[in-house]
C-alpha cells in the first residue's frame, strides 16, 4: 500500500483521523496575479495537456513560482520527492509538490503543505491521497522534532483546486472549490495558507 492506495475509511481505521468539511477561508483576500503569471497560464492552456506531468508543468508550477517570488523564496518547493515515512503502514510514495520553510532544495525538511495532482482528473481520489500524504508529513515532522501543528494540502486538476487542513488528527476539507479562472481568489487562498504556516513553522 502507498499514499495513492488509501480510502477515507482506511485512513480513519488505521490512523484514527476524522474528516469534516467547513469553509476554510471565510475572510479570503484576493491577490492580483502578475502579468507574467497570466501569460504563462494562458500559454499553458493553449498548448493543451497530454499527461498529468504536462498539466503540472504548465498550470501548477507557474503558480508556485509566482508565490515563491512574491515571498522572496522564503520557502522551498519540492517536486516529485519521496515521502517514505512508514512502509509497513503504507505511508510511502511520491508527493507531487511539497512546501517547506527551509532553503534546502536537495531533500525535504519540515513539510507544511502538500499538493497532489488528481490522477485521471479524479479530484475526490486526489483529496484522499493528499490526506494520506498529510498524515505522512505530520509523522515526518514528529520524527524530526519539528513542532508544526497545522499542515495544509490541496488536490488539483490544474484547473480546479480543493484545499484541506490537518490539525489535531482531523482532516478539514474546504467546502469551497477554486478555479484557475478565478486566479485572484486562488492566489488569495495560497496567501492565507502561507501566512498561517509561516506562523507555526
Amino acid at each position: 500500500m502507498a499514499y495513492s492506495d488509501f480510502t477515507a475509511l482506511d485512513l480513519t481505521r488505521k490512523f484514527g483521523v476524522k474528516f469534516r468539511a467547513e469553509v476554510l477561508f471565510p475572510d479570503l483576500q484576493p491577490l492580483k496575479p502578475s502579468q507574467w503569471l497570466i501569460e504563462s497560464l494562458e500559454r499553458g492552456q493553449n498548448l493543451g495537456f497530454g499527461s498529468e506531468k504536462s498539466r503540472s508543468e504548465r498550470l501548477v508550477t507557474p503558480i508556485l513560482l509566482e508565490l515563491s517570488y512574491l515571498h522572496k523564496h522564503q520557502f522551498s518547493i519540492h517536486s516529485g520527492m519521496s515521502l517514505d515515512i512508514d512502509e509497513a503502514s503504507g505511508l510511502k510514495g511520491e508527493c507531487d509538490f511539497i512546501f517547506s520553510y527551509s532553503r534546502i532544495q536537495d531533500f525535504v525538511t519540515a513539510p507544511v503543505f502538500c499538493i497532489t495532482e488528481a490522477k485521471k482528473q479524479d479530484l475526490e481520489q486526489g483529496t484522499i491521497q493528499c490526506a494520506a500524504q498529510l498524515i505522512g508529513a505530520k509523522k515526518f515532522n514528529e520524527l524530526e522534532n519539528n513542532d508544526i501543528e497545522v499542515i495544509y494540502g490541496a488536490s488539483t486538476t490544474g484547473i480546479e483546486w480543493r484545499f484541506m487542513r490537518f490539525e489535531n488528527n482531523e482532516i478539514i476539507i474546504d467546502e469551497a472549490r477554486y478555479l484557475i479562472s478565478n486566479l485572484e481568489g486562488l492566489l488569495g487562498v495560497f496567501e492565507s495558507v502561507i501566512r498561517e504556516t509561516s506562523k507555526t513553522s
